[in-house]
């Protein structure tokens, strides 16, 4: 065996393993954190905060009487309540609670009021929410949303004869079209055929002058998705598409009908990158691709995002708009991933689109790799998927939790010990068979 050959993989195993972490870590954090300060304002005490599990590498006591840990194996937190039995709050310390005053019972979380409880609890998955909605809100801020006309940004280079656009320039008609807007701007595009280049009239320095460009969304790999086939293959952002199968393209609509007209079959492509020509081979994947009015649609895809060849001018948003993108974009994936969940129950999509520990990791990586603002914006959807999570209905979760306490404040009572107990383990089962089915899929699905 060549040792030394194994060292690259191990290198990206590893760098892999560590954005994997680094990303749970902080996401655990922010979850734990929630749970804990608003029990501390709600008068429950924390005995222990730890961010991993077993045995602990570090800790410190702070004036409140909470140990802070880090723990040896990063793949989780809890906090520990005041009178807990466990570190999941399944149960109380019975032994402890009886030797309890009231006051001291009401700094345990089965002690406090019902409201306190059930504050505690729903601010995990809550301050998941709060996480996503601010780093949304920070790449809005930072990078702008786009004005409402169709102005040139940065250019993006490509393989053409000729480009006269310039960063500045106002489109006011496409092939012909007038573009008064950024709407108008893509309806010309959709009624545009194909070719290498087109003819714009544009606004420069208060004079109106005729240009010619290329295609406004050319087969530009804007982006390339982690776990595809195109990233498999060595696909780069930047890159664009000259031909399939010797067939030469224009547009990006032409790539991916070209795409889904192999249905499967392997593909060969001529690639442009940065002056120089190569081909790559590699086999379009089946996808299940969500729909703006809701519901999926399956495709055989390779695994890039097009885009307009230039960056659109922006402006900058203020803090409460910012915020409300944050919050739209928030509930999107919120939307979309129970959308995805009832598909895949019903069988309407594949069920290998439910990935697990494996699939995650090596998304951290790709995302990691691909530069600091990818991993945080996958940070921040990772944090609403799992903040989404701990709100079913399942025993151990967060929204079991809270069941057992509406429960309690219908019946006036809470679940008996026997109950719970019963509950509980019910609901680990049903978790550890997710997370096996989920690593099956990460294992076995393409």
């Amino acid at each position: 065996m060549d040792i030394f050959g194994l060292i690259p993989s191990f290198g990206g195993l590893f760098f892999t393993l560590l954005a994997f972490v680094v990303a749970l870590s902080i996401i655990v954090a922010v979850h734990e954190y929630g749970h804990y300060i608003v029990g501390r304002w709600s008068g429950i005490h924390a005995d222990v905060f730890s961010i991993g599990f077993g045995p602990v590498l570090f800790s410190r006591q702070d004036r409140h009487g909470t140990r802070w840990q880090i723990a040896a194996l990063p793949l989780g937190g809890y906090v520990k309540f005041a009178g807990d039995s466990d570190a999941a709050s399944s149960g109380k310390d019975d032994d402890a609670f009886e030797e309890m005053s009231e006051a001291e019972r009401r700094r345990t979380m089965h002690g406090a009021p019902l409201w306190a409880r059930s504050a505690t609890v729903a601010a995990g998955p809550l301050f998941n929410f709060v996480l996503s909605i601010l780093v949304f809100a920070g790449f809005y801020l930072a990078s702008g949303v786009p004005t409402d006309r169709p102005v040139v940004g940065e250019i993006t280079p490509l393989p053409v004869q000729q480009q006269e656009l310039r960063s500045g320039d106002r489109i006011l008609s496409v092939g012909g079209e007038p573009t008064p807007d950024n709407a108008a701007f893509f309806a010309a595009i959709d009624g545009l055929e194909p070719a290498p280049q087109v003819s714009y009239r544009v606004a420069r320095n208060g004079d109106e002058r005729e240009v010619v460009g290329p295609y406004p969304l050319p087969p530009l790999a804007a982006s390339v998705q982690p776990q595809s086939a195109a990233r498999d293959a060595g696909l780069q952002q930047g890159d664009v598409v000259l031909a399939v199968n010797g067939t030469p393209i224009y547009s990006f609509n032409e790539l991916r009908d070209q795409v889904g007209a192999y249905d499967g079959a392997p593909l060969l492509l001529d690639i442009w990158r940065a002056g120089e020509q190569l081909e790559v081979e590699l086999e379009p994947r089946r996808m299940d691709l969500p729909l703006p009015e809701g519901g999926f649609e399956t495709r055989w895809l390779i695994g890039i995002s097009g885009g307009l060849f230039f960056e659109v001018e922006t402006r900058r948003p203020g803090l409460g708009e910012a915020a409300m993108l944050g919050v739209s974009q928030t509930g999107f994936i919120i939307q979309t991933s129970l959308s995805g969940l009832y598909h895949m129950i019903t069988g309407a999509i594949s069920s290998c689109n439910l990935r697990g520990p494996i699939g995650i990791a090596e998304t951290s990586g790709a995302m990691a790799a691909d530069g600091l603002s990818s991993f945080i914006w996958f940070i921040a959807v990772l944090s609403t998927a799992i903040g989404l999570l701990n709100l079913f209905p399942v025993p151990v979760l967060d929204g079991g939790h809270l069941v057992f306490h509406a429960y309690e404040a219908v019946a006036g009572k809470p679940p008996s010990d026997r109950a719970l107990r019963i509950l509980m383990a019910v609901g680990l089962a049903l978790i550890l068979t997710l997370m096996v089915f989920a690593l099956t899929n990460d294992l076995f699905c393409p």
